[in-house]
């Protein structure tokens, strides 16, 4: 089956079971609507899954780790090496939201989708769809065929996990120079100036987010993705990273798995896959704003506000995985909380 299929076998929501679960928030023993956004993800859930009675024990965080030729430019701060470096820590939890991952209750999958070389332990020949990409300061970042394996990978990484019980699935990327391209595809896609949407990254100094804007900008000139063909701009300017993640949330809306948006690269691809399927939006969760300038933006531009206002901007998905607790509270709530009923409290009325 090809993407446009797949895309095309995305169903809305279950209304119905959103409205099981509204019932169900109705009669728990506490001030309505009390929990705010909680229990409004609590409904989403319900939606996606179609059922209201649904549990979220087993989590997942999806990592797709990606080079980006563009570096080559000097718009970061390190080098094209340290995504290999760091790739490979995943792998032996020694990263920052590995740590955060255990408080979670997250199980972590990292995908070598086009790192420039092989990590050992992490590739794995069926889920790397190039070394790296090109240039797009030089020349189109991937080829379409690229493109589409990529996103193929990610929605193939849902149907796996799905299979093996993942119930929640939160997205997370690493890669040297991803804010780049990631930048330059909401600019395209949103119709924005490169200098409102492009933030520092990973510590550039004044001088070399000037420089990032300017690559971004002469790119897109260079290049003219079309903004109405989210292959085309992925391809011109984007990253193997934020291609594996708009798979993700094609397939988490294909297979009814909710994905957590995370920051500034996995909102842009989420963004990407609700341009190629609208509907891929009933299924996707936001978690927090990133700091970079764009990270609200895209999320308006979503239709999303997000749960966390932290200033995060550490990638990986744990702003995603930060989410996670908050979700099995309010599961938990209500789910097991008992009614006005079983606690003697007359029932609070809904007043307007």
């Amino acid at each position: 089956m090809n993407i446009e299929e797949i895309c095309e076998r995305i169903e809305p929501a279950d209304a119905s079971a959103m409205e099981e679960a509204e019932k169900r928030w109705l009669t728990v023993g506490k001030p309505l609507f009390s929990l705010g956004k909680l229990e409004d993800a609590v409904k989403r859930i319900a939606g996606i899954k179609g059922t209201s009675d649904y549990r979220l024990d087993k989590k997942a965080l999806v990592i797709m780790c990606a080079d980006n030729g563009v570096v080559e430019e000097g718009v970061t701060q390190t080098g094209q090496e340290v995504t290999a470096i760091v790739a490979g820590n995943f792998t032996r939890d020694m990263t920052s939201v590995c740590m955060m991952s255990k408080v979670a209750g997250v199980d972590i999958y990292p995908v070598d989708i086009g790192i420039a070389v092989d990590v050992p332990g992490l590739t794995k020949s069926g889920q790397k769809a190039a070394y790296g990409t090109r240039n797009f300061a030089k020349e189109p970042a991937m080829t379409e065929e690229e493109v589409r394996k990529a996103i193929e990978i990610g929605i193939g990484m849902v149907r796996e996990l799905k299979e093996q019980g993942y119930e929640i699935l939160a997205t997370g990327e690493m890669g040297i120079g991803n804010t780049t391209t990631s930048s330059a595809v909401a600019s395209v896609l949103l119709g924005e100036r490169a200098e409102d949407i492009t933030g520092k990254g990973a510590g550039l100094d004044s001088k070399g987010l000037e420089k990032k804007i300017t690559v971004i900008r002469k790119a897109i000139e260079k290049h003219r993705p079309d903004p109405d063909n989210v292959t085309d701009v992925l391809a011109k300017v984007g990253g193997l990273d934020i291609a594996g993640l708009t798979g993700v949330f094609l397939g988490g809306a294909v297979y009814r798995v909710p994905v957590v948006i995370d920051g500034l690269i996995s909102s842009v691809a989420a963004l990407c896959a609700v341009r190629m399927a609208k509907k891929a939006r009933d299924y996707m969760l936001p978690s927090h704003v990133s700091n970079e300038p764009g990270g609200q933006t895209i999320l308006r531009a979503l239709g999303f506000t997000p749960f966390l206002t932290c200033g995060m901007f550490l990638g990986e998905g744990s702003g995603a995985v930060a989410l996670m607790p908050l979700l099995d509270m309010a599961l938990k709530v209500y789910r097991e909380m008992g009614t006005f009923e079983d606690i003697s409290v007359d029932k609070y009325e809904i007043l307007k």
